[in-house]
C-alpha cells in the first residue's frame, strides 16, 4: 500500500526548484529589466514586455494576457523591479494555475495501470524510473513494463531503473510484440497485487500512422484484463523544444487521451515558459515537472511556487 506519495515533506525545496529553473528566469529577467524601471508601464512598455516573455516561450496567447493583466498596475519608483516581479509571478500563476494536479497513484483501482508516451529523449524512460523509486519508496509495489522494444537501450535502462527502485521488471528483446508485454505487465501486476503498473512505450511521431497501431493494440491487450485500463496516460515532454511541444501534445493527442503531463530537462534550458503556453492553449493537467538528474528533481507542479521560480523569485 502507497502512504504519502506526495506529502509535503516529500516536494524539493524552492530553492531546488529555483535552481532548476535558473536559466528560464536569467533569460527572463535579461530580457524585461528596462520594462520595469517605471512605476507604471505605458504602451511601449508593455509591447516590449509582451516580447519579452514571447521570446522566453511563452507563447504570443499568455504573452498577452499577462501583459494585459499588467496594464493598470502601478509600482512604487522605490522598488518597481521587485513589486513588478511579484505581480508578474501572480499573472503567470492565474494561467497555470486551472491545470495543477496531484496524481494520486493511492486511490482508485488496484492495480493502477499508468500508459507512459511520449517521443524518443524526452525523458520517458528516466521519468518512469523516478516515479518508480518514489513509489516503492513510499512502501509501494510497483511493476514495470518495456514495452518500448523498438529501443534495446530503453529496455536496459529501465531494468536499471528498476533494480535501483525495487520494482518488478517485465521485458523481453529489442523488437518483441509491444502489447503482448503490456498484457504481461499488468498480468503481473494482478498477481503480485502490485499498487501500480507502469508501461513504457515507443515514441517514434515520425510515422503517426504505425504509432496509433501499436499504441490502439496496446490500449486492446491490456482491456482483456481490465476494460477500464489505461487509468492514466501521461505524456512525458523536453522543455528544451521549446514551443514544439504545443505540436508534440496535438499530435499525440490525435493518438489518444491524454490525462496528464511530465515537462522534463527544465534546468537545462532556457525555455521553461513553454510550460505557461501549453497551460494556455491545452486543457491538459501537469502533474510533474523535472529540474535535474536525482528522483527528487522530480517534482510535484505547483503553479505558484514554478511561477515565482520562473521569474527567479524564491
Amino acid at each position: 500500500m502507497i502512504w504519502g506519495l506526495f506529502d509535503k515533506n516529500k516536494r524539493a525545496e524552492p530553492k531546488r526548484l529555483l535552481g532548476g529553473l535558473r536559466k528560464s528566469s536569467a533569460k527572463l529577467a535579461e530580457s524585461f529589466a528596462a520594462v520595469f524601471s517605471k512605476d507604471k508601464l505605458d504602451a511601449a512598455a508593455l509591447a516590449e514586455l509582451e516580447d519579452a516573455l514571447i521570446s522566453s516561450d511563452m507563447g504570443a496567447p499568455a504573452a498577452a494576457r499577462i501583459a494585459h493583466a499588467l496594464a493598470d498596475r502601478r509600482f512604487s519608483k522605490e522598488n518597481a523591479a521587485m513589486e513588478a516581479r511579484e505581480a508578474l509571478a501572480l499573472e503567470i500563476a492565474v494561467v497555470l494555475k486551472p491545470r495543477e494536479a496531484t496524481l494520486d497513484l493511492a486511490a482508485g483501482p488496484n492495480p493502477r495501470i499508468v500508459l507512459v508516451i511520449g517521443v524518443n529523449g524526452s525523458g520517458k524512460t528516466t521519468t518512469i524510473g523516478k516515479l518508480a523509486k518514489t513509489l516503492c519508496d513510499s512502501d509501494g509495489k510497483v511493476v514495470i513494463g518495456a514495452a518500448d522494444t523498438f529501443r534495446a537501450a530503453a529496455i536496459e535502462q529501465l531494468r536499471v531503473w528498476a533494480a535501483r527502485a525495487g520494482a518488478i521488471f517485465v521485458s523481453s528483446s529489442q523488437g518483441a510484440d509491444a502489447a503482448g508485454i503490456a498484457y504481461e505487465t499488468v498480468a503481473r501486476a494482478r498477481a503480485e497485487n502490485a499498487d501500480v503498473a507502469l508501461i513504457d512505450t515507443a515514441g517514434r511521431l515520425q510515422n503517426k500512422s504505425e504509432l496509433m497501431a501499436e499504441l490502439a493494440k496496446i490500449v486492446r491487450s491490456i482491456r482483456k484484463l481490465d476494460e477500464d485500463a489505461p487509468h492514466e496516460t501521461l505524456l512525458v515532454l523536453d522543455a528544451a523544444i521549446g514551443q514544439n511541444a504545443l505540436s508534440q501534445v496535438e499530435s499525440f493527442r490525435a493518438v489518444t487521451e491524454i490525462t496528464g503531463l511530465v515537462m522534463t530537462k527544465l534546468d537545462g534550458t532556457a525555455k521553461g515558459g513553454v510550460l505557461v503556453a501549453l497551460a494556455q492553449r491545452h486543457a491538459i493537467p501537469i502533474h510533474f515537472i523535472g529540474v535535474g538528474e536525482k528522483t527528487e528533481d522530480l517534482q510535484v507542479f505547483e503553479a505558484e511556487r514554478f511561477a515565482r521560480a520562473l521569474v527567479g523569485l524564491d
